[in-house]
């Protein structure tokens, strides 16, 4: 019986903006402007270097980031470590536009609920089921619940910064069964990578996974999830 979800953060519950609607925003709040050749260039490098926390995946990462990399979620420090030193590897010199760039992507503005999130959320509030929200992140990621009004449907949340260890370590999913006071058995893990979020199997928790695509692609990837707790 579950009695308790787990959601994981990007991807899951809400999808970061595309690179160019990234690199237009860190644009507009440097004053910098870049040439049509030069604008396709910059987006083409920025996606395959992965620089945009919640984007696509590194297609290639620099050999002197690669350890870095895999622990990017331990730390804040880590976390923009990591993605400066892939937004440098992507072109981008000048200091004032990696910073924009990374501090955009923490913005509420440049995540887009799924459209089904909203819904499913209050769905299981209404069945009492309580919610974690379990990422590996840099970052403080409540304000964008609350600026979303997703916030009150959140019962508690596990970041892997603040804890200091990230999926799919079976420490963090402890950490928020423990927080939604169920046994790991009753608590299901719902999430988008089959490596990170299905390391919740160590605990005896069952998963279910969704696929990580944007926002106007997946109009309703939870309602299975409903679906499947309604047949319990």
């Amino acid at each position: 019986m579950i009695k308790g979800v787990m959601f994981d953060f990007s991807g899951t519950l809400l999808r970061v903006e595309p690179i160019e609607a990234w690199l237009d925003a860190a644009l507009a709040g440097t004053g910098s402007a870049l040439g049509e050749q030069e604008y396709g260039e910059t987006v083409r490098r920025l996606t395959e270097y992965g620089a945009l926390p919640g984007g696509p995946s590194p297609r290639n990462i620099p050999a002197h980031l690669e350890a870095l990399w895999d622990q990017r979620d331990i730390s804040a420090e880590q976390h923009r470590a990591a993605y400066g030193g892939l937004t440098r590897a992507a072109g981008i010199t000048q200091p004032e536009l990696e910073q924009a760039l990374y501090e955009r992507h923490m913005a509420p503005a440049a995540w887009h609920p799924y459209p089904d999130t909203a819904p499913t959320l209050r769905e299981l509030r209404r069945r009492g089921l309580p919610v974690a929200v379990v990422s590996n992140i840099g970052w403080d990621l409540r304000p964008v619940f609350r600026a979303h009004g997703l916030d009150e449907l959140v019962d508690a949340y596990v970041l892997s910064f603040e804890l200091g260890t990230q999926k799919p370590d079976p420490v963090i999913f402890r950490a928020a069964c423990d927080r939604l006071g169920l046994a790991p058995a009753d608590v299901l893990m719902v999430g988008d990578d089959r490596r990170a979020d299905g390391g919740a199997r160590a605990l005896g928790c069952p998963v279910h996974f969704v696929d990580h695509l944007p926002a106007d692609r997946r109009p309703a990837g939870l309602s299975p999830l409903l679906d499947l707790l309604g047949a319990q």
